[in-house]
């Protein structure tokens, strides 16, 4: 391909994608997807607590205040009975979202499915039946790309930390006693149940928390390589992964190979840059948040995201060429809560008319925009307006490309348009016709 009448932007973006469309890219279809639905749940549902946190690092007062005996023995009472697998993946689908990941153990050590080498798992409930078993046939049947959230640490198994003790005072592992190995032994038996039982798992989604190291990051990455070799791995066991995985937040500048990892909840330092990395030098990454303020199902947490900001998330996420893999955190009974629905159908509404400008497409060539964001596909940049221009003009600096053509997506509404040099003037109408995100592709030369 040549690409002398191209700007440099352009011309890498064009050479760029086709390598990531070739049928032995593992991450291709990853590229492609964009968003995602993560899914918390477990026992944990019935108490309106988070996740495994309640009993590694207890509250004294307050919401969310549970004994460790309490939250052991949730498990002898949950019986979602009106959990419907293909409702779900229904549900992500009408939402726009093109992958699920959903968590099979959580740091408490509990199984979603019917693992042979504990009794602390699913089948062992009221409930008595296989969750991941169930969603896995029902994300085929939908041919809905399936990722697992893998816990490393276990806070229920005696190799993992000794047991005996509350998880408050050892909740992350003691490698150095003999029993360790034992445990990582264990954890090869069930990741090894995953990877055979289940179908095609499309990404494995460790979550070690500190000190990742210990658990011996290259023997899983060569079992998962072994028994399903296009598995996608992210970066919380010790090793890169395929991709980065910040948390609760959205790194201000695009990843790179060359910066430091996005991992957890921390931002790592980042330095300023308004110009766009070269493709060699991207590094592959996604966002998982929270569409209010906990992963797992919490009655009393109303802090919920509007429509308007998750979809301005997503979009700022696609403009640095990551995916957004949003929680949801079904109730005790199975169900998504319709707080919880109306925002992701709103979503899958907003991507119906404007999906062209996230799926399958790479960081925008301006990065710095003072009303809004870009993405970039092919030859096409999409203009994603945040904050809408008085008087029907808007002003856009800094565009290398030379502008045959400009639209509306919302209709595909032709607009008229100057340029002069780098910047570009676009005639727009008086109010913004969307009342999220208004979208305007850009066809370059």
């Amino acid at each position: 391909m040549t690409c002398r009448s191209l700007s440099p932007f352009l011309c890498a973006v064009l050479l760029a994608l086709p390598a990531a469309g070739q049928k032995d890219d593992r991450t291709a279809w990853y590229r492609e997807a964009k968003f995602g639905m993560f899914i918390h749940w477990g026992p944990y549902s019935l108490a309106s607590v988070e996740a495994s946190w309640p009993i590694m690092t207890p509250a004294k007062s307050g919401p969310g205040v549970i004994s460790e005996a309490e939250y052991r023995a949730l498990p002898e009472r949950f019986n979602p009975v009106k959990f419907d697998p293909k409702a779900w993946v229904r549900l992500a689908r009408a939402s726009g979202q093109r992958y699920m990941v959903f968590t099979s153990k959580h740091h408490d050590g509990f199984c979603m499915f019917d693992s042979a080498y504990t009794g602390y798992k699913i089948t062992r409930t009221p409930y008595g039946k296989d969750i991941v078993a169930q969603l896995a046939a029902a994300a085929k049947e939908e041919k809905m790309p399936l990722g697992f959230y893998y816990s490393p640490p276990d806070m229920n198994h005696p190799g993992f930390r000794d047991t005996s003790r509350p998880s408050a005072v050892n909740w992350h592992g003691e490698p150095a006693r003999p029993e360790w190995f034992l445990y990582l032994g264990y954890m090869e038996l069930q990741l090894r149940e995953l990877l055979t039982r289940y179908g095609d798992v499309a990404i494995l989604w460790f979550d070690g928390l500190g000190q990742q190291e210990k658990y011996d990051g290259w023997r899983f990455h060569k079992l998962i390589g072994e028994m399903q070799p296009r598995t996608l791995i992210n970066n919380r066991i010790g090793l890169p992964g395929d991709y980065d995985t910040p948390e609760q937040f959205v790194p201000k500048v695009t990843p790179t190979r060359k910066g430091a990892a996005y991992r957890g909840t921390t931002p790592p330092q980042e330095t300023a840059g308004a110009r766009p990395p070269r493709p060699e030098d991207f590094r592959l990454w996604e966002t998982c948040m929270t569409i209010n303020g906990t992963w797992a199902y919490n009655r009393n947490d109303t802090r919920y995201k509007t429509v308007t900001h998750l979809i301005r998330t997503l979009v700022d996420v696609a403009s640095k060429g990551g995916n957004l893999l949003l929680n949801v955190g079904p109730t005790p009974e199975g169900t998504i809560q319709p707080e919880f629905e109306e925002r992701l159908l709103a979503m899958g509404a907003w991507l119906k008319k404007n999906g062209e400008s996230i799926y399958g497409t790479t960081y925008g060539p301006l990065q710095d925009l003072p009303f809004g964001r870009t993405t970039a596909r092919g030859r096409n940049v999409y203009l994603h307006i945040f904050d809408w221009p008085a008087g029907g003009t808007l002003t856009v600096k800094g565009l290398e490309a030379r502008i045959s053509g400009a639209r509306l997506l919302d209709g595909a509404r032709p607009l008229a348009f100057q340029q002069s040099g780098r910047n570009l003037t676009l005639k727009v109408p008086a109010q913004a016709p969307d009342p999220h995100v208004t979208v305007i592709a850009l066809r370059a030369n």
